[in-house]
């Protein structure tokens, strides 16, 4: 069963009903961020039950030295731990000398939490009975804002119900915090100064090893019927790693008694002096007042929305599952900094690690070159730029040499710190996906100019590793790739997947293809490549030997390419014919009985006709769909999406709906039974593919949109915008008919069903 307790609604997440069980979901699933920091939705007062406490700065890490029990060579000395930050946000209360927990409460009634999505702001509020008898209401909002991202701020409103009350506010700041996840229990954070001055304070702590400083702030304000007490602590209690702050208030029944703190985080990523900085941002908040910040962080939203939103007409569960996926990609990363990237759990938990997978470039990608400007895209690619040299090192260290790059399946800062041996060393596909971004990126955007700056010294770094990493079998005279993972992690170490092979042949059909170009139209950057690469006509001629003649495992009697060459040994029953009780298989198999079984993760044979729809035939797709999905589990947030995008794209609109609502409710109802550890942030930008690209129909030819629109019986209408090229074109689908407009001064040209279609600028036209 999967949960069901979020109400739909258009715009909202909503949790109605104070129960403990679902407390861990729920800080997952109402997690707020700003790109720079973000937390789940802990609460503000103690509690005494179930909690995964966690708040998270983008781009700081700690080398958590690896635990294996056998080591290998080339493994990885460290796994990159994605830290959990000083806590900002506590308040401990006290009502009439009691504790505030609502574990410990008499009753909750009216308990409710929603976040809402189109204001980026969380809202929480209940009445509680304490075991004196007294009985509040509390309304609580809280949101991270968007125009000075090391800033966020909590209105914690107290009403007594049946009494006088003395309240007693204690807000602290606290860096002894802990990582659930550490591999050895120790501590990330070593405390440097405790400081306070009037109702502000300052924590600042080092992170070991990697010594990033952050200075975690709060200023607090205390209100009565919403006018300012102007009153000061009345104790303040220091550690070496903790301050807190008390104040007492007596509040007649009926009364608003309000604690608004102001609080976040100043980095040495940005600043020298990280407490000066922290001081500055509470000056800048107070200057500006909760009023203006609540009603700027509504705009800002609303800008975003603006270009990102995808609306669906008479399907709210569909509706509320897209918004919640873009509304999370946009909290995650904004493209302002390109030091920073798409972390799979972004800041709503622990697990994974890192704060890149190859989901950035195989998923992410997409949405933002088509929801932001192209910079934001030209940002990611960037990172992986600015990482080649470790990567060359990565491959260095596994026996490649000369210049080959092999990027890591995780990491923090290029280096490789992902440590179970058959994905480390045998998941290469990853390098595969960094130079179809290129490609992707310059398809969409038009921008070649990334090519000779920056892109092409990859994707020579990426021949160069594929060249090495084939073997040429005598037995077969072709050239083969070994031991290896595919996208398909149920399978570890086989001969000649079929997508990692098709996608080495092509990263070195590419490079070489750029080298040409680039050599003939940008004479300078060739000049600089070559002498900084050392690459001759020789060294490529043996690429292309491999490229030429790379084997590809096939079967004649059922058509298709077959995921790997042990394949078809495998016993063949399909997923629908496995006793459900066995479901999800990763959970209650062994993983020797996976390893033989031919059940598939997510898409991987089908990953490459993804990425090369327009190498195949549509029967050659149908065929191979019609093989793979049938043995396909989806136990891969990442499965859904590229199924729902060839279902549509071979008509078969009723599995592409389900596959839709498969991955654009993955979190919401939980079906990885696994969300209390944290959203699945990169998979959301596959569910905004399913629409765009699987309903829609989207595809770039020729430099030229083309779209094949299609809508399930489930839904009136859908639209969304996409920004292509400067030019934002929106596309409204109805069940008989599709509309496009045009913002922007110059017209556009769109196939629609294979037919050229003219939009001008601010009319519409329907097809």
């Amino acid at each position: 069963m999967n949960q069901d307790y979020i109400k739909p609604d258009n715009w909202s997440i909503i949790d109605e009903g104070f129960d403990a069980e679902r407390i861990k979901s729920s800080e997952s699933l109402f997690s707020i961020g700003n790109g720079a920091m973000g937390q789940r939705a802990n609460f503000e007062e103690h509690y005494s039950g179930e909690t995964f406490q966690g708040s998270y700065i983008a781009g700081i890490y700690y080398p958590d030295k690896t635990k294996v029990g056998w080591w290998k060579n080339g493994y990885p000395e460290y796994f990159a731990k994605v830290l959990n930050a000083p806590n900002w946000i506590g308040i401990d209360i006290e009502i009439n000398d009691e504790v505030l927990d609502l574990a410990k409460c008499k009753s909750i009634s009216n308990y409710k939490r929603e976040l809402n999505m189109k204001e980026g702001i969380y809202y929480r509020s209940f009445n509680a009975t304490l075991q004196n008898g007294t009985e509040i209401a509390v309304k609580v909002t809280r949101f991270l804002y968007l125009n000075l991202d090391e800033l966020g701020i909590i209105n914690y409103n107290i009403i007594p119900l049946n009494k006088d009350a003395k309240i007693v506010y204690k807000p602290y700041l606290d860096a002894g915090v802990h990582n659930e996840d550490a591999n050895w229990e120790e501590k990330f954070w070593e405390p440097l100064n405790v400081q306070h001055c009037v109702n502000e304070a300052f924590v600042t702590a080092r992170t070991f090893k990697t010594h990033f400083t952050a200075t975690t702030f709060m200023q607090n304000t205390i209100l009565l019927e919403g006018n300012n007490l102007n009153i000061t602590p009345s104790n303040v209690e220091k550690s070496s790693d903790k301050i807190q702050f008390t104040y007492e208030v007596t509040v007649a029944k009926g009364q608003t008694s309000t604690i608004q703190k102001l609080g976040g985080y100043t980095v040495s990523l940005n600043h020298e002096n990280t407490q000066i900085a922290a001081e500055k941002v509470i000056a800048t908040a107070l200057q500006i007042g909760y009023d203006q910040l609540v009603n700027d962080q509504i705009q800002a939203w609303a800008k975003i929305w603006e270009m990102s939103d995808i609306t669906i007409d008479g399907d709210v569960k569909a509706q509320q599952g897209i918004r919640f996926n873009i509304f999370q990609l946009n909290q995650t990363y904004l493209g302002k900094d390109s030091r920073l990237n798409i972390g799979p759990k972004g800041f709503t938990g622990e697990k994974y690690g890192g704060s890149t997978y190859w989901d950035t470039e195989a998923y992410c990608i997409p949405f933002y070159m088509a929801t932001k400007d192209q910079q934001v895209a030209r940002n990611l690619l960037t990172y992986r730029y600015n990482q080649l040299d470790k990567a060359i090192e990565n491959a260095t260290k596994l026996g490649f040499k000369n210049g080959a790059a092999l990027y890591p399946m995780v990491t923090m800062n290029g280096e490789e710190c992902h440590n179970e041996w058959e994905i480390t060393f045998e998941e290469i596909h990853r390098n595969g996906a960094i130079a179809f971004a290129i490609f992707n990126y310059y398809r969409f955007t038009g921008d070649y100019s990334y090519i000779p700056e920056k892109g092409l010294e990859v994707l020579i770094g990426i021949a160069r590793f594929w060249h090495q990493r084939a073997t040429y079998s005598t037995y077969r005279n072709q050239y083969v790739i070994l031991g290896v993972t595919g996208p398909n992690e149920y399978e570890n170490n086989v001969n000649n997947n079929f997508y990692t092979n098709y996608l080495a042949k092509w990263c070195i059909d590419y490079a070489v293809e750029q080298i040409n170009k680039v050599s003939k139209e940008y004479a300078t950057d060739y000049a600089r490549i070559m002498s900084k690469v050392n690459l001759d006509d020789a060294e490529i001629a043996h690429w292309k030997a491999v490229a030429d003649n790379m084997y590809f495992p096939y079967s004649e009697e059922h058509g298709v390419y077959l995921q790997q060459d042990g394949f078809l040994d495998k016993e063949l029953v399909k997923v629908h014919d496995l006793d459900k009780s066995q479901r999800p298989i990763n959970q209650k198999w062994s993983w020797d009985r996976i390893l033989r079984s031919p059940y598939i993760k997510q898409a991987d044979t089908l990953q490459g006709f993804y990425f090369f729809e327009d190498h195949f035939s549509k029967e050659q797709l149908e065929k191979h769909f019609d093989f793979y999905e049938p043995f396909t589990v989806h136990e891969s947030s990442l499965s859904p999406c590229v199924h729902s995008i060839q279902a549509a794209t071979l008509g078969r609109m009723e599995q592409a709906y389900t596959f839709y609502l498969r991955t654009s409710r993955l979190d919401l109802d939980d079906y990885n039974k696994e969300v209390e550890e944290g959203c699945h942030i990169t998979s959301m930008a596959g569910t905004w593919m399913s629409i765009v690209e699987g309903f829609g129909g989207m595809r770039v030819k020729n430099d030229t949109l083309h779209f094949e629109p299609r809508i399930p019986k489930e839904w009136k209408g859908y639209s969304f915008k996409i920004n292509f090229r400067n030019q934002i074109l929106k596309i409204s689908v109805h069940q008989n008919e599709t509309t496009f407009s045009l913002e922007g001064t110059k017209e556009i040209s769109v196939f629609v069903n294979g037919k050229k279609v003219l939009v001008e600028p601010n009319s519409l036209v329907t097809v």
